[in-house]
């Protein structure tokens, strides 16, 4: 893994099939590269997609060409990030890692374009945020490796046509639907990722706590996972925090015991939620009756930001059917009803 800062001081992370040298140390020594998969073998859960990339890999090897455009999308922490890596080290390629934010001038982006290598590959992260000035400079670059250039002024002003290597772009958004068409239709593969079920999520934490030299029992590993949400980055961060209980109370070994221990001091319950699900759902039950209630009613009533509620919690409720969406606002389920033991009064009965 190396570090590469382009002439606009944007940083940006090559990764190859190589060790990593001590100069890499203080950035990439840490918590999140220790334990990121470097290939298919080492990658865990979303089984499908692994099995379409292995073949779209081996494909373009024998055609001796780059990988089509790629597009993942899904809710944050399933691994979008580390499974381009992941591609660029089976395909022996560099990956120069940024994010749509960070690309706000039309050289941002011109500058990565044109400090590519043949068979690189360009990974950009909220790519739905890419502004459309950037956008239009990457139809070209994805279609026929060329960047579109104009020079002069009014009456000598000209476009020219300058050739770029030819390269993958991987692009990762939570939001596939706030991508322009003409963008989302350049994409050769577009694959969503799914939630962990709590086997893999079990099978993830016991790598991570191998790696780490954190010792945990099966019963421990699947006390962990019950509670990650479906989603590995919440379970690593778990594994973090059941480890410290487990050093000062116990004696540094996590069983079942001690990380539900562990999680409850957390306030996270066994289905997951946290404080702030349980809030969520207890308002719309409690004082909207059940819903249907606005986004926006319950972002000003909890105190939090409107995105935050869309992107951080209502994945995991949506995706565990405790709400649903509605033309008129967020309502709960009779799942959510049944699971939370809720009372929910009825609409006839609060006429009176």
């Amino acid at each position: 893994m190396t570090i590469i800062s382009d002439d606009n001081n944007n940083i940006h992370r090559t990764a190859k099939n190589e060790d990593v040298t001590s100069e890499e140390t203080s950035f990439d020594m840490s918590f999140e590269s220790n334990i990121r998969p470097k290939t298919f073998d080492e990658y865990i859960g979303q089984t499908n997609l692994k099995s379409t990339l292995k073949i779209s890999i081996e494909a373009a090897r024998k055609r001796e060409l780059p990988l089509d455009h790629i597009l993942f999308y899904g809710p944050p922490g399933l691994g979008k990030t580390t499974l381009a890596a992941v591609i660029a080290n089976e395909m022996n390629a560099e990956i120069k890692i940024t994010s749509a934010p960070s690309l706000e001038r039309p050289r941002d982006i011109i500058g990565i374009l044109m400090s590519l290598k043949a068979g690189d590959i360009l990974f950009i992260d909220e790519i739905h945020r890419l502004n459309k000035i950037s956008e239009e400079i990457l139809y070209p670059a994805m279609e026929d490796f060329v960047l579109d250039m104009t020079t002069g002024k009014s009456q000598t002003l000209k476009s020219i046509r300058i050739p770029i290597p030819k390269f993958t772009l991987i692009g990762a958004t939570t939001k596939a639907g706030a991508l322009s068409g003409p963008l989302r239709d350049r994409f050769g593969l577009i694959h969503r990722l799914e939630f962990y079920s709590v086997n893999e999520l079990k099978d993830v934490i016991k790598r991570t706590a191998s790696i780490l030299d954190i010792p945990v029992d099966e019963n421990g590993a699947k006390a962990i996972a019950v509670r990650s949400r479906g989603t590995p980055r919440i379970a690593n961060r778990l594994v973090k925090r059941v480890r410290d209980y487990s050093i000062v109370k116990s004696d540094g070994f996590i069983d079942e015991t001690t990380a539900n221990k562990a999680l409850d001091i957390l306030q996270i319950d066994k289905f997951g939620l946290d404080n702030t699900d349980r809030t969520l759902l207890n308002l719309i039950a409690e004082k909207y009756n059940g819903g249907p209630v606005g986004l926006e009613t319950l972002a000003t009533a909890l105190g939090e930001d409107v995105k935050t509620i869309e992107d951080v919690y209502e994945p995991y409720l949506l995706q565990q059917g405790y709400i649903q969406r509605t033309p008129r606002g967020r309502k709960l389920t009779d799942f959510a009803c049944k699971c939370f033991n809720f009372k929910l009064i009825n609409a006839q009965q609060s006429l009176f």
